[in-house]
């Protein structure tokens, strides 16, 4: 059941790494996601997608601006770790399994220092354990799983608190095609079935089409962000943005057309595809 109300707020949040020659990883991004969204964000290698979930995450500190989770500006928390830990869950690229711990311990390290006593958080991790599918597998370590075990293992850690956020940074970006499908089908059945609110970061447009809103950024700032529509709508949106839907855009396919002595069917197709990409960089 999708959770109502908003769940992420950022207003006019800078991240500036150095001191001489800075960076500025986010340029006064103003970003609001609401409970049970399944969110991608894609942009080039620094284009400050990282950066944003590691903000809002409480991972690391804006240089200026707001990050508010659940109602809470992450600058006024007590404890962040408490917090993280309560409220957030995190999977990564390297699913950063504890090498020495089966699946089953490995699922429980959140809980610890919670109040859960020994044997409700072994009872969780098990329910967490079959929830992705390696019921079978509680006792193996990492190193006897493959890389989609191990990030469901991951994925089931970060579920261990029953977090509201859930942020997963290039979560498929070790796996296979078929794996990292699999991995977001898991996050996709998650989502709906726990409310929380999933945040993706991605650089690949297939992973970001299994989610249900896709944000760009581009030199820290957010450049676009839609709804995800039917394939063929996105292949148009795609289409629209590269070299050559600019130049069906600006009307050169025409002239272009014609001077290579293409058929009149000819032009006639390629007079549709530009309409058909208009009508992509209109959604």
């Amino acid at each position: 059941m999708a959770e109502v109300g908003r769940i992420v707020e950022t207003h006019g949040l800078t991240k500036v790494y150095g001191d001489g020659a800075a960076v500025r990883a986010l340029d006064g991004v103003d970003l609001a996601l609401d409970g049970g969204e399944m969110v991608a964000v894609m942009g080039p290698s620094g284009s400050g997608k990282s950066t944003l979930l590691h903000l809002l995450g409480g991972l690391d500190e804006p240089t200026s601006g707001r990050v508010i989770v659940a109602g809470q500006d992450l600058a006024t928390v007590h404890s962040l770790d408490l917090f993280r830990a309560r409220m957030v869950g995190f999977v990564f690229q390297l699913h950063n399994l504890l090498p020495t711990l089966t699946a089953l311990e490995n699922v429980e390290v959140p809980m610890r220092g919670q109040p859960l006593g020994r044997g409700a958080r072994h009872k969780r991790a098990a329910e967490l354990l079959e929830m992705v599918g390696l019921a079978d597998r509680r006792d193996h370590l990492p190193s006897q799983l493959s890389g989609g075990q191990r990030q469901r293992v991951a994925i089931a850690r970060a579920l261990a608190n029953r977090p509201r956020l859930i942020l997963a940074d290039e979560p498929t970006g070790n796996l296979d095609t078929a794996a990292g499908e699999e991995i977001m089908r898991l996050l996709n059945e998650l989502n709906q079935s726990t409310g929380a609110t999933v945040v993706v970061v991605t650089h690949d447009r297939r992973v970001a089409r299994a989610t249900r809103r896709i944000i760009t950024m581009r030199d820290g700032r957010i450049t676009d962000d839609h709804g995800v529509a039917d394939p063929l709508t996105e292949d148009l949106r795609e289409l629209s943005r590269s070299r050559l839907g600019r130049h069906l855009l600006e009307g050169g396919a025409d002239a272009r057309a014609r001077a290579s002595y293409l058929s009149p069917e000819a032009v006639r197709r390629v007079q549709g595809l530009r309409d058909l990409v208009r009508a992509g960089s209109r959604s």
